[in-house]
């Protein structure tokens, strides 16, 4: 059987708080947790938000409302220069490296280091010259899609489509963009809207608290799973209340991976593992009291018992009104040529 490998991405996003150390220590913590790739966010604060921005409710309790949304982000991302540097530690450490960019020159910026995959976020699956550019790199895309109706999903797909980029390198995240997402605001099967685009395959980006809800989306058959963690979740910075912590984000990596093999096919089979207990836990037609050769099989001289090795209950009817071919005693399984 072939086991899927769910691609596991560690977010540390901006909980770095600008401070290469700790992205670095971020990228360690990532990979011994066990997830296949640490993903960054890149952007030049001033080409992404305006002075007018204000920020999310969430941005506010977490962060205070003293400042902008302008002003907080310009103290929590790296400069540009630090991103090869990251790069290459992945590449020591053993992990795969991401970031998100969320300008054109931060699309540049990236474009160099040999990512895997583009993500593209949520808030970004309406600016059509953003898609066109990231289009126009070539490459394999994961699109978060929150906030975002399946309409609008498909028309961000056409965009990267027309820029030379095929379904079979898109994949769909479903997304639900609050921080921290409510239970009852995660709508999973949402992730079946987006299989009908036919893209290459739909995973789940999860703002919820917790493990539960990444580990049941592996089980509806997400193939990415994105998750923010941090290194302490009392650290300052919009993120940090509603991420993993490196403890947290190991008990998920092991929890999907042992989901991973459970999923199985869709063919409804006995598996290797249960032949040998069709013979203990079946039953057979036996002898419910002692039975002479000749006698005619009733159902008052027959019962049904452990084991199952014999013949089936199933064939009960084709017993019933038999000539016992020979004697037997209470309990003995009955052969019959049936």
């Amino acid at each position: 059987m072939t086991v899927n490998h769910t691609i596991i991405i560690a977010e540390a996003g901006v909980n770095h708080n600008g401070d290469l150390d700790l992205a670095r220590r971020m990228v360690a913590a990532a990979k011994k947790a066990g997830a296949d790739y640490v993903k960054f966010q890149t952007a030049i604060p001033e080409l992404v938000i305006s002075t007018f921005a204000p920020k999310a409710e969430y941005q506010k309790e977490t962060t205070g409302s003293d400042e902008s949304q302008l002003e907080m982000c310009r103290k929590i991302h790296l400069p540009l220069s630090d991103y090869a540097g990251l790069k290459k530690y992945c590449d020591e450490v053993g992990i795969g490296f991401m970031s998100t960019p969320f300008d054109l020159v931060s699309i540049d910026c990236l474009a160099g280091l040999g990512m895997d995959y583009w993500k593209i976020p949520s808030g970004e699956i309406t600016n059509l010259p953003y898609l066109r550019k990231i289009a126009g790199k070539g490459g394999s895309v994961i699109l978060s899609t929150g906030m975002s109706t399946l309409a609008e999903v498909e028309a961000a797909v056409e965009v990267l489509e027309a820029g030379g980029m095929t379904r079979d390198n898109i994949i769909l995240l479903h997304c639900t963009t609050q921080y921290p997402t409510p239970f009852e605001a995660v709508n999973l099967r949402a992730m079946d809207a987006l299989r009908t685009l036919g893209c290459r395959s739909v995973g789940y980006s999860d703002h919820t608290v917790g493990i539960a809800v990444p580990v049941a989306a592996v089980a509806m058959g997400a193939t990415v799973i994105e998750k923010h963690f941090t290194l302490d979740r009392t650290l300052p910075g919009p993120d940090q209340k509603a991420s993993l912590e490196p403890d947290e984000l190991e008990a998920m990596v092991r929890e999907i991976r042992q989901i991973e093999p459970a999923l199985g096919s869709a063919d409804k089979v006995v598996t290797e593992a249960e032949w040998p207990n069709i013979e203990v836990a079946r039953k057979s037609i036996v002898a419910a009291r002692r039975i002479a050769r000749g006698e005619v099989f009733t159902e008052e001289n027959l019962t049904v018992k452990r084991p199952g090795s014999g013949i089936s209950p199933m064939r009960w009817d084709e017993v019933i009104g038999g000539v016992s071919p020979a004697d037997f005693e209470p309990d003995q399984l009955i052969f019959f040529e049936i």
